[in-house]
């Protein structure tokens, strides 16, 4: 492919995400139609067939996008032996994923819908969840084998902080005025977080 056609094909792709993204904040992942991505895209459908393979295809593509940002956020200071017990490590965790999920909510709100049509019996619910804070388990497994006591199984915690802020962000960002400024939400969800996570040691 020349570089021309590349660059093209990038510029398509770019497009059809940022009309799905725009379209699933507006109408729902569920009632929006590849159709409805193309047009606003102002893309051909066919267009959206080179890209993806599917609008379930195009939500995976939109998550591995999310996961990218978030570990570029952290990328070069970011090892395993992190201690979230620390409060500027742990605010550092806190208003990374706070800042991914602001910037993605698109995405948010099409996991959303995609789960809820799946029912609630899913069981990729768990292992979303379970896969996508399995960095905190690492620090939390980092900070028991340092002799930190924690306050239950760090698969568990992990996934608790992350569907603590997940939820909140939801509800939060759903609204056109939200009532706390981004500092104040990351500042009292780190010290909830810290006061957990140190009470048991």
């Amino acid at each position: 492919m020349s570089s021309s056609r590349k660059v093209k094909a990038a510029e398509t792709e770019a497009a059809l995400k940022e009309a799905a993204r725009r379209l699933f904040v507006e109408q729902g992942f569920l009632k929006t139609k590849i159709t409805d991505i193309t047009k606003a895209a102002g893309r051909s459908t066919g267009s959206f067939y080179e890209h993806f393979a599917s609008k379930d295809d195009l939500l995976v593509v939109l998550l591995l996008d999310m996961h990218g940002q978030a570990h570029d956020s952290l990328a070069g200071a970011h090892p395993r032996e992190h201690d979230l017990t620390d409060r500027a490590q742990l605010r550092t965790h806190v208003a990374v994923t706070w800042q991914v999920m602001k910037d993605n909510f698109p995405v948010m709100v099409a996991m959303r819908d995609a789960a809820a049509a799946k029912g609630a019996g899913a069981a990729e619910l768990w292992e979303q969840l379970v896969d996508d804070t399995s960095v905190l388990k690492g620090h939390l497994d980092y900070a028991r084998e340092q002799g930190r006591e924690l306050p239950g199984d760090s698969t568990l915690l992990a996934a608790a902080m992350g569907g603590l802020i997940s939820t909140l962000a939801f509800a939060l960002m759903s609204t056109d005025d939200p009532p706390y400024s981004d500092d104040e939400v990351v500042d009292t969800i780190t010290d909830l977080l810290l006061r957990g996570l140190r009470g048991a040691g």
